[in-house]
Parts: structure tokens; C-alpha cells; sequence
């Protein structure tokens, strides 16, 4: 009966897995689909965006409109304004978040969405151009629109072929395509990214050294030439584990560390009568002031320091551990 049971368990793990891969592979192959339709409707399409004064609005019905707001989402953070207007609550007030200066995208697989009527009424009244994403050409919202992509009709990754999924997939990467394209026009950069995620792992990851790093009156900096035991009360003052040793024109020339400390004990038994300059290390690991947070703790895992001296437009003026 056990041995019955199991296999009854594998069969049914194995066709769910196939379930799943079925419907990533049909999904995949919508996908390729797609991009192969690409044409200059999407050229179009980007350059109306492109050239918006106001912002980008996204609106759409049901499965539909949960892929607007993602799309509305996404162009929001990579520099195009775009927002969501719920077609249901245009209809009762909402319009008067729409403007002249505005440019409309509809999402309808059908392009029949009888909730959009009075969104694009207000459109066609007021000058404002729209976009159309549909499933079928010709539809009422693809005609009317300015400029109409269409999401080929492939097979529904349900098996009825009832449940919005290929298509709602094929839409969301067309959205995706836009905002993308449309970030690449626009230049937009990692700095620019980091400006509107500020928060969260993302936020963390996109800091950069210049962000984090001491400077000012918490440096721990010595002139070369200068005697370890006045090294040491800097270093000790400071408490940041090191201290930079500069040249007379304030250029980083070596570092001092803990470690360092330890071997210069090891190897001479008078360390505080020694000069910074022959216990430093000479010449260390820097990074720019303008490199990623990440990178820069990245590299001092690597290199297994606690430490790691900044340098500012790249000629070793001024420099701070981070």
C-alpha cells in the first residue's frame, strides 16, 4: 500500500511539474513572438512618450488594468511620469486627472473594453494622443488610436484558453519594452535610478562610496616623515582602525593599519621611534569617490581590509576610509 501511494505521489508530481514548464515554455515562445512583430508602430510609439510634456497615463480593465499599474510603475522609475487612471473611476471624476499635455495608453486584449469609451472620448475631445496595446486588429481601440501595437494572438498558456495569461505576459514585456526604450532615449542612468530608490536593498546596493566615506576633521591623516607615537594618538583619536600617510602636497602615498602595527612590533623593538614611512604600506588600494558602495565592499572582502581610502576626482587630494 506505501509503495502504492508513493507512486501515486510521483505521478502527480510529475505532471504538475510538466504543467508548469508547459506553460513557461508556451509562454516563452509567445514571447519570441512578439519580438519578432516589433515594428515602427513601436518606434512610434516611443517617440510620442518621448516627446510628452506631461505625463504618461496607463489605464486599462481587469487583468488588463493590473498590468498597467505595473507598467505605470515601472516608467515612473526609470524617468518617464507616467501614473495609473482606473477606466471605471475616469468615468465618474477621475478624468480631471488626465491633460492636455498628457498621452493616454489603453491596455485591451479585446480592444473592446466597453469601459474605455469615455476615456477615449475625453482624448479625442481634448487633442491628447493615445496609445493602444490590444490582442486583435482591427478592434474599436485600435482604430481610434494614434498609434496601435498588437500582441499576436498566441495560444493562452491555459488550458481552456479562457484565463488571461499568454497574453497578459506578452503585454507586460511590451510594456517593459517601452520603458526601457524609452529610459534609453532619455539617457537615464544608474545615478538617476538610485535618485528614485532610495529605500530598501535596492537603494542600499545603488549607494555609492562618496555616500558613506569619513572626511573633514574625522581623517585620520599624517604627513610622511612623522614619528609612530604621533601616529598612534592620531590613529587612536580618530578610531577608524588606520591612518593615511600624505606627501607635502597632500597626496595619499601609504597606509598605516592595524595590522601593520602588529608586524612593525614584531620586526623592531622601538615601533614608536620609527617614521610613518617605514612601517606604511605604499601605494594601496584605492577606489573613486564616484564607485558603487557595493563594488567598494566588495573589493575590501576580497582583499580582506577594514579599510579602504577614497579618492576624489582621481587625483588623490583628498581621500577618506570607508
Amino acid at each position: 500500500m506505501a509503495d502504492q501511494v508513493r507512486t501515486v505521489a510521483e505521478t502527480d508530481d510529475a505532471a504538475t511539474l510538466a504543467t508548469g514548464r508547459r506553460v513557461i515554455e508556451t509562454e516563452a515562445a509567445a514571447l519570441n513572438a512578439l519580438a519578432a512583430t516589433l515594428d515602427q508602430s513601436f518606434v512610434e510609439a516611443v517617440e510620442i512618450a518621448l516627446a510628452t510634456p506631461g505625463r504618461v497615463i496607463l489605464t486599462g480593465m481587469g487583468k488588463s488594468g493590473h498590468v498597467a499599474r505595473k507598467i505605470a510603475a515601472t516608467m515612473a522609475s526609470t524617468g518617464t511620469p507616467a501614473y495609473y487612471v482606473h477606466p471605471g473611476e475616469a468615468s465618474h471624476g477621475d478624468l480631471g486627472m488626465v491633460t492636455r499635455h498628457d498621452t493616454v495608453i489603453c491596455l485591451s486584449n479585446s480592444g473592446e473594453t466597453s469601459e474605455l469609451a469615455d476615456i477615449m472620448s475625453f482624448a479625442a475631445l481634448n487633442g491628447i494622443k493615445v496609445i493602444a496595446m490590444v490582442g486583435r486588429a482591427p478592434s474599436t481601440l485600435g482604430d481610434a488610436a494614434d498609434v496601435t501595437l498588437v500582441v499576436p494572438d498566441e495560444e493562452e498558456a491555459c488550458p481552456n484558453g479562457l484565463a488571461p495569461t499568454t497574453s497578459t505576459t506578452m503585454m507586460l514585456a511590451l510594456g517593459d519594452a517601452l520603458a526601457v526604450a524609452l529610459l534609453d532615449r532619455r539617457q537615464f542612468t544608474a545615478d538617476d535610478f538610485r535618485r528614485f530608490h532610495p529605500g530598501g536593498k535596492l537603494g542600499a546596493k545603488l549607494l555609492k562610496v562618496d555616500d558613506l566615506m569619513h572626511e573633514g576633521d574625522e581623517m585620520p591623516l599624517v604627513k610622511s616623515g612623522t614619528l609612530m607615537s604621533d601616529a598612534l594618538i592620531v590613529m587612536t583619536a580618530k578610531s577608524l582602525g588606520c591612518a593615511g600617510v600624505t606627501d607635502a602636497d597632500g597626496t595619499l602615498i601609504g597606509l598605516i593599519t592595524d595590522g601593520d602595527l602588529r608586524r612593525g612590533m614584531k620586526d623592531s623593538r622601538d615601533l614608536l621611534a620609527l617614521t610613518v614611512d617605514e612601517v606604511m604600506t605604499a601605494r594601496p588600494l584605492t577606489v573613486d569617490s564616484g564607485s558603487m558602495a557595493a563594488e567598494a565592499a566588495g573589493q575590501m572582502a576580497q582583499r580582506k581590509i577594514t579599510s579602504l581610502f577614497v579618492m576624489r576626482d582621481g587625483h588623490g587630494r583628498a581621500a577618506a576610509p570607508a
